[in-house]
């Protein structure tokens, strides 16, 4: 698992839940993930065996029970592995 975090970044414990919940899905090779204030952007990179479309829905369900009422999240894809 490689998460990806700037050098002088400290992810939150529900952040950290949440790259464990989503390299969880399958078809995610790699995670990259962004806070804001009200807002988190989440990126992936996905198995190319995999459909990025299925695998990107699978990912915002999965971390469901993470997300805040009224925060925004925003989800795309990474660079190809």
């Amino acid at each position: 698992m490689a998460e990806t975090v700037a050098a002088d970044a400290v992810l939150s414990a529900r952040l950290r839940r949440a790259l464990e919940l989503i390299y969880g899905v399958e078809g995610v090779i790699g995670a990259q993930i962004w806070e804001w204030p009200g807002r988190v952007a989440v990126g992936v990179t996905v198995a190319s065996a995999f459909s990025s479309v299925d695998t990107l829905r699978r990912v915002e369900v999965a971390i469901a029970p993470v997300r805040h009422v009224g925060e925004a999240w925003d989800f795309g894809l990474l660079g190809a592995a």
